[in-house]
């Protein structure tokens, strides 16, 4: 077991299989994806991993290189002088904390956050120009919806965190493809965190893989939640049911540190979109998990309206619907 970035608890990790035979091919450690496979000697560019569990993909390597170099736009921002505003209202400087910071009608952006939906923008788009594009930070489009694969992007989820100087944000990449992501790309900048997965492969948080809990008692499950929500006492009715709840920055890291197996569940109760939980939903796939609404109903990806009515919760499959119906008994 090792130690998970902020939440000091232990993740579910196993490190990837060192020369391993698998007919002509030899699997290899990578920082970012896991292993990759060698052929009879012939070793790949390290600079560019494009193979997990024997399927090529360019968009993987492409998602974790664009998401790291957000990640490092973000930090020279981070702590320092940056712009904000409140989105749908008339553009203006400023910066709020305490209760007013965690308003649901409070939804900043930042000059970090469009520094680094450019440069995810340039890039993906740039590489990939047949996908559709869908970021928070980026006016829609229609035309995405013609698309069979599309980016859904969020540059930082968890900018109220990035402004508050607490880290626990992330640059969030998915690729979906006739509405079910099939690669993710999950980095925290200020934990050097990557976690990532493409479908059928598994889930690796830098290199290792890593698993969901296997708990199966909410009575002794820990719950991450939202920071906002919880300052709002939107949660309290769940707390006596399980045996920790922490409030935690960023939906896409929650769902992260959930497919890690640092906590056993994550609820939210409140709207989410598509940017904020699709990466965030194949880690948890991968990993051995389940994510629903608040319905029991899983997502499909790249919806004309990307807003998520229901809210969510994300566990193993047993914990996530004791949870939906937890949810349905006690909040109101």
């Amino acid at each position: 077991m090792r130690t998970v970035g902020l939440l000091r608890e232990s993740a579910r990790v196993e490190d990837p299989p060192w020369r391993t035979s698998l007919g002509g091919l030899v699997a290899q450690p990578h920082r970012d994806v896991g292993f990759f496979f060698v052929h009879r000697g012939v070793w790949p560019d390290l600079s560019r991993p494009r193979i997990l569990l024997g399927m090529a993909r360019d968009e993987l390597t492409a998602a974790i290189d664009a998401a790291r170099e957000a990640g490092r736009l973000i930090l020279q921002f981070y702590g320092d002088d940056y712009h904000v505003r409140n989105k749908g209202e008339d553009p203006k400087a400023g910066k709020l904390s305490g209760k007013a910071l965690r308003s649901a009608d409070y939804d900043p952006v930042t000059s970090a956050d469009e520094a680094a939906d450019a440069h995810l923008r340039e890039t993906l788009s740039g590489a990939f120009p047949q996908h559709g594009w869908l970021s928070e930070e980026t006016a829609d489009s229609p035309t995405r919806l013609d698309k069979t694969s599309v980016w859904i992007v969020d540059p930082i989820d968890g900018t109220k965190e990035f402004l508050e100087g607490i880290p626990e944000f992330a640059v969030s990449i998915a690729l979906v493809e006739d509405g079910e992501p099939t690669v993710a790309a999950l980095f925290n900048p200020a934990a050097d965190e990557m976690y990532s997965a493409v479908k059928g492969g598994g889930t690796f948080l830098n290199g290792s893989r890593v698993f969901c809990s296997e708990c199966q008692d909410l009575g002794e499950a820990s719950l991450i939640v939202s920071r906002s929500e919880k300052a709002r006492g939107e949660v309290d009715t769940l707390e006596p049911s399980l045996r920790k709840v922490k409030p935690v920055g960023s939906v896409a890291y929650k769902l992260a540190v959930v497919a890690a197996g640092a906590a056993d569940l994550n609820v939210s109760v409140q709207p989410k979109n598509e940017w904020d939980v699709c990466a965030g939903d194949l880690l948890v796939r991968e990993a051995g998990g389940h994510m629903v609404d608040l319905n029991g109903v899983v997502r499909r990806y790249n919806q004309p309206d990307p807003l998520i009515r229901g809210g969510l919760a994300a566990g193993n499959r047993r914990l996530a619907d004791l949870m939906v119906k937890l949810v349905s008994d006690v909040v109101t």
